[in-house]
């Protein structure tokens, strides 16, 4: 019994013995695909990610007890600050929110500039013209150029609701490039930006950071500055109001000053209380928009940023010598194949077309 399962058993150490003995078919997979693998590695560009890391508020809401959600979470129900708070816009969904054409097409017109360049041009036209393409890249990019229909220059305004075809290549590739990841449990949000040049990296990130709070701030902030805007209006009516009013009630005791008669003191009278009314008014306006200017305040949501956007040193992307290193192993896979059992095959197929012959 023991004989016949060692004879079953798969000899690893033999077999690598077979392909080591071997060299000279060894050796030549082993060059050709090293020089694969270099040429691959010097067309593949380096690839650098810079990253953003933070802390938002969370709105209030009446919180329910941390281990009370915990426990629920554990059931499948979800009590956290999703729940009690009255937000449509909450920290799990800021990943839908990057991925939207709107809010990535607003990223083709941003500033940027390479480590190594003193001009500044746009994202759209970095990731279009500074980009090096790949050598076997060509043929696709060739056959696409003849096929495709060529766009016209005077009119490419961008239209998030209708994108050109090279606009909606460059909106994938940003969105690829992007990437907004929301811890559950600290609600932390660490934003990502890769890209071929570590400067352009770094202001992206920044960029996102700064538009990611925009976004939630007009959003929080909303009704709020809706209420300030109808206060200010309603300040300004009441001011003009009150202003009037208190000009008129002076001209006219300027021009009866002397007068006693009972007509004119009422009349006097009645102009003092209507001013009076109109300053009762307008002091209330502005109490109103005091509180609105407040309000705003403090809808305004708080952002902590643990880390902030810098220029990375090392690259993020796969090493050169990786690249060469894995042509290797895949070309001493490739050789183990063909001497194991590839070769057998060729030759045995050979020899019996011989025959057939």
């Amino acid at each position: 019994m023991e004989k016949i399962k060692r004879s079953n058993e798969f000899d690893v150490v033999g077999l690598l013995k077979r392909v080591l003995a071997e060299k000279r078919t060894l050796i030549k997979f082993i060059i050709i695909f090293a020089l694969f693998g270099i040429v691959v590695a010097l067309n593949t560009p380096k690839m650098y990610t810079s990253q953003v890391v933070l802390a938002p508020e969370i709105s209030g809401g009446i919180g329910m007890p941390e281990s009370l959600g915990d426990i629920a979470s554990m059931v499948g129900f979800d009590l956290n600050s999703k729940g009690s708070s009255m937000d449509a816009i909450y920290p799990e969904i800021y990943p839908d929110v990057f991925a939207s054409s709107d809010f990535i097409v607003k990223l083709f017109n941003v500033k940027v500039r390479q480590d190594n360049d003193s001009v500044d041009k746009t994202y759209y036209e970095h990731l279009t013209g500074d980009i090096t393409i790949p050598f076997w890249e060509y043929p696709r990019l060739l056959l696409v150029k003849m096929f495709q229909k060529q766009e016209n220059p005077n009119n490419c305004a961008v239209n998030p609701f209708r994108l050109t075809k090279n606009q909606d290549g460059v909106y994938n590739t940003i969105r690829n490039n992007i990437s907004c990841q929301v811890d559950k449990k600290t609600n932390v949000i660490t934003i990502s930006v890769t890209d071929f040049d570590k400067l352009v990296a770094a202001t992206i990130a920044d960029t996102l950071q700064n538009r990611l709070q925009q976004y939630i701030t007009i959003y929080r902030t909303q009704k709020a500055r809706t209420d300030l805007k109808y206060a200010q209006g309603l300040f300004n009516d009441t001011k003009i109001q009150y202003v009037k009013s208190q000009q008129l009630y002076a001209s006219y005791s300027d021009a009866n000053q002397d007068l006693v008669l009972q007509s004119f003191k009422s009349k006097k009278e009645e102009l003092e209380n209507e001013m009076q009314l109109r300053f009762n008014i307008y002091n209330q306006a502005v109490q109103q928009l005091q509180l609105a200017k407040a309000k705003v305040q403090e809808k305004t949501p708080a952002f902590t940023i643990v880390q902030g956007a810098s220029v990375p040193i090392k690259s993020s992307s796969m090493s050169r010598s990786m690249i060469v290193l894995f042509y290797l192993a895949f070309g001493f896979v490739i050789d183990s194949l063909w001497v194991l059992y590839f070769r057998d095959v060729v030759i045995s197929y050979i020899k019996i077309k011989n025959k057939t012959t």
